[in-house]
C-alpha cells in the first residue's frame, strides 16, 4: 500500500487523469451530432463495467475509507448508467411513429 502514497506515483496518476480529460474532450467534441446517441449508449456500457469494478473493490475492501470510496463510485456510476439510458430512450422515442399516424396526409 506504500506505492499509493509515493509522491511520484501520485504525480504520474494526476498527469494521466489530466491527459485523459483533454483527449476525451477532443474526441467527443469532434463527434457529429447524429452520433451522440450511439456514443452515449456506448458510454453507458463502459460505466456498467465501472460499476462492476467498484463492486469488486468494495467486496475486497479492508478499510472503511476504501469501502466508502467504492460505494461512492458504484453509486455515481449507477446514476450515470440509469440517467444515460433514460436520456437515450427518450431521444430514440422521438423517432418512433405515433400510433395514430397512418402515414397519409390529414386534411
Amino acid at each position: 500500500m506504500t506505492e499509493a502514497l509515493d509522491p511520484r506515483a501520485l504525480i504520474d496518476a494526476f498527469f494521466i487523469l489530466i491527459l485523459t480529460a483533454f483527449v476525451g474532450y477532443e474526441v467527443v467534441s469532434k463527434v457529429p451530432t447524429m452520433l451522440h446517441t450511439p456514443l452515449m449508449s456506448g458510454a453507458n456500457a463502459i460505466h456498467g463495467v465501472i460499476v462492476v469494478g467498484g463492486l469488486l473493490i468494495a467486496a475486497t475492501a479492508d478499510t472503511p475509507l476504501t469501502t466508502a470510496l467504492a460505494f461512492i463510485g458504484v453509486l455515481l456510476g449507477t446514476i450515470n448508467v440509469v440517467g444515460g439510458f433514460v436520456v437515450t430512450d427518450r431521444m430514440l422515442g422521438m423517432f418512433r411513429r405515433r400510433p395514430d399516424d397512418t402515414g397519409g396526409d390529414k386534411k
